[in-house]
């Protein structure tokens, strides 16, 4: 057999065994018999806002907030929290935070113009490719703003138009996490760290005081922490004046909520080797789980790597930026049922240009009638009214039965949902904040 086929094979022999476990029916069934609970709350809203709609519950943004300050304020000193707008840009979920006690991380100009609108005292600008108009707009509010620099050519440009304007800038610099693939596109390497110090002393307007890195869905802190005993040895290397010079260092977000990440069979291994040969990977009776660590977890194991790793080299303030973990559980849909076409195949009066993409082909999120509630999952195809047949809201709903007129609610879609959305065919639901 030919060396390439034989190694191909392998790969598919490995990608089958590749087990993903799956949900257990005793979560899913509390999961849904919460929101169950509160269905006269969500009708009642309902009576007065029709669907398709979001609804913001601000005492649950409130709620998460206390408790991510409360598991880190447990193990470490000196900390600074900032919520990630991307995940969610609606303002009354930044309004909601800055009464909170947290600052905003923008990754754009239009992200800082919001976040200065609503009154934060502390932000900081992060993401690469920032424009001249940009900096711009940080240096004017530089009282507020730290720039997270992504390479030599911003610190330039940041110190030049600092310098047209007369007025100092805080900033850091983003360190790449991974040096390989499309995550290059992010910060300076480790190695480059002494250079890019001796260029940002040359600085006289831009005060290099920090750096940040980020991992990305971090179903555990494993990641997080490699990053950190790497980082630490690192700063080891530096010489005294940058690290006398370092008043934070900012670990990032990523933080995946605590129900782990929910998929169909088409978003396993598995699943997507069957859609790739051509075959349907739907199956609505099973769904499967990525397990994550609860933010105590996180805050623990996080928290024992910086004093061993950190804190003996540099002793900073430490900076985090949730955003995913805040939100998620914030925001919810509800559409309804326009049509039933066959016993298994509803259509919904909104597509799923209201969460931006074709996300529940491959994730799960339970679909649960508000009309006719039972904690029993039935199998039906619940499309959406887009003219396209990826616009899917779901395989199964919970309930008793399904017919025109029901109203249905996808519950758990704060984060990358909202901010993901996209004008296409059909209006955008409007947001009720509760």
């Amino acid at each position: 057999m030919d060396d390439g086929l034989s190694g191909i094979l392998k790969d598919l022999q490995a990608i089958v065994e590749q087990t993903i476990p799956s949900l257990p029916i005793e979560e899913l069934s509390a999961f849904v018999e919460h929101y169950f609970s509160r269905r006269d709350q969500y009708l009642a809203i309902l009576e007065r806002h029709p669907t398709p709609v979001y609804i913001l519950e601000s005492s649950v943004l409130k709620e998460r907030a206390r408790r991510f300050q409360n598991a880190f304020d447990q193990v470490l000193p000196r900390l600074t929290y900032y919520y990630a707008v991307k995940s969610n840009n609606h303002p009354d979920v930044s309004r909601a935070l800055i009464q909170s006690g947290f600052g905003l991380d923008v990754s754009s100009g239009v992200e800082l113009e919001m976040a200065v609108d609503l009154g934060s005292r502390d932000m900081v600008f992060s993401g690469p490719g920032k424009t001249d108009q940009e900096l711009s707009l940080a240096v004017k509010h530089a009282d507020s703003v730290t720039v997270l620099l992504d390479s030599f050519g911003e610190l330039h440009r940041l110190e030049n138009i600092a310098s047209s304007r007369r007025r100092n800038i805080k900033a850091g610099v983003r360190l790449t996490t991974d040096q390989r693939g499309l995550w290059r596109k992010f910060g300076i390497r480790t190695e480059d760290l002494p250079a890019f110090w001796k260029e940002a002393q040359q600085c006289t307007y831009t005060r290099l005081s920090g750096l940040q890195f980020h991992t990305s869905w971090n179903l555990s802190p494993r990641a997080q922490i490699e990053f950190l005993n790497h980082l630490g040895k690192a700063l080891r290397s530096m010489p005294p004046s940058f690290r006398e010079a370092v008043a934070f260092i900012d670990i990032g977000g990523g933080y995946w909520p605590t129900q782990g990440e929910w998929l169909q069979k088409a978003g396993t291994p598995a699943g997507r080797l069957q859609t790739a040969l051509g075959k349907e990977a739907v199956s609505a009776g099973t769904h499967y789980r990525l397990p994550s660590t609860c933010i105590e977890t996180f805050a623990e194991q996080l928290g024992e790597a910086i004093r061993t790793e950190i804190f003996p080299v540099v002793p900073c303030r430490i900076c985090l930026e949730p955003g995913r973990w805040i939100c998620n559980d914030a925001m919810h849909l509800f559409v309804s049922v326009v049509d039933k076409k066959a016993p298994d195949l509803v259509i919904a009066d909104a597509g799923t240009n209201a969460i931006g993409w074709e996300r529940f082909e491959t994730d799960y999120a339970p679909v649960l009638n508000l009309t006719r509630p039972s904690v029993c999952e039935r199998p039906c195809h619940i499309f959406g009214s887009l003219c396209t047949p990826h616009d899917v809201w779901g395989y199964s709903y919970w309930g008793e039965d399904i017919r025109a007129g029901d109203i249905l609610m996808i519950p758990t879609q704060g984060a990358y949902t909202y901010s993901l959305r996209q004008n296409f065919i059909k209006p955008l639901p409007p947001v009720v904040v509760v």
